[in-house]
């Protein structure tokens, strides 16, 4: 059951691209399970990206995503969609703040102090690849609550949530970067969308590997789309400057290369008629250049 998806059996194509537009790495998973799959495409991607900052949605607002993201020197900026819902963390129960209403807490720095070296196996475990984090984030989820490891997690992330979540309400230059980086990811899925006409999205592929393939072919098409696009967005610039034109370079950055509407996706389809208007014969499909 998904409150997004309906009951229906389903996959998720779960994708990270880079501030310029490429997606970088794609991971087939479940529809209702995507908090724990965002350290994956940090740390796992294999391509030449320094990645110091990572945005994602409110469905990646999480304690142990954003413990796991400062350990691993990751900035970690998800999108917060109310604040009223977020409860501050402190270390001192008696603190009276114009925030009080927020506070629901004090951190438990005992917990961490006791489980500070297991704190940094786990991590060196995971920026190795021992254990991937999805897998370690979905167990230490699925542990009970008094579980030691799993509690000094959630307090460090806690410590984590608290500032980022005042620095969302200070910062309005912030919260204009997280959603500049957010539509960049929504444009790229509206690509894919369009690339993905012929089953409507549905993938019917049963194993995981199928799965997987299918989701990596998307991925390969759309960054031949933007690496065309981008190509050939430059090509116009190159023109129109040696016209005369001046074209600043801060306006270079506001140029996305994921439109589409140029490309024929489906190709043209020709018939050739007859006068009376039966079929004389069928041309193969033709696509555009």
């Amino acid at each position: 059951m998904n409150a997004k998806y309906g009951r229906d059996s389903g996959v998720s194509f779960y994708s990270h691209i880079s501030d310029q537009y490429d997606p970088f790495y794609v991971q087939v998973i479940s529809s209702s399970e995507e908090a724990p799959h965002i350290i994956d495409g940090l740390l796992y991607h294999e391509t030449d990206l320094q990645i110091e900052e990572h945005y994602t949605d409110a469905a990646g607002f999480v304690d142990h995503v954003f413990a796991m993201c400062h350990m691993l020197g990751f900035r970690f900026s998800p999108r917060i969609k109310t604040v009223k819902n977020n409860n501050l963390y402190t270390f001192n129960r008696s603190l009276q703040t114009p925030l009080n209403f927020m506070i629901g807490g004090t951190i438990q720095v005992k917990k961490i102090k006791e489980h500070w070296d297991d704190l940094l196996r786990l991590t060196s475990s995971v920026r190795i690849g021992t254990v991937t984090a999805s897998l370690i984030l979905k167990k230490l989820a699925s542990y009970p609550r008094q579980n030691g490891l799993s509690v000094a997690l959630r307090e460090m992330g806690r410590i984590e949530r608290s500032l980022y979540t005042l620095k969302w309400i200070q910062s309005p230059e912030h919260r204009r970067r997280v959603q500049i980086g957010l539509n960049k990811g929504e444009a790229k899925h509206a690509l894919a969308r369009a690339v993905f006409f012929n089953q409507l999205g549905e993938v019917r592929d049963r194993s995981y590997e199928d799965q997987l393939h299918r989701a990596s072919g998307l991925q390969l098409i759309v960054s031949a789309i933007v690496s065309w696009n981008t190509v050939y967005i430059e090509r116009a610039i190159e023109m129109l400057r040696s016209k005369g034109m001046e074209i600043p370079e801060a306006y270079l950055q506001h140029i996305s290369p994921l439109g589409w509407e140029h490309i024929t996706l489906t190709g043209d389809y020709v018939w050739n008629l007859k006068q009376d208007g039966t079929v004389n014969q069928l041309r193969p499909l033709r696509v555009k250049k």
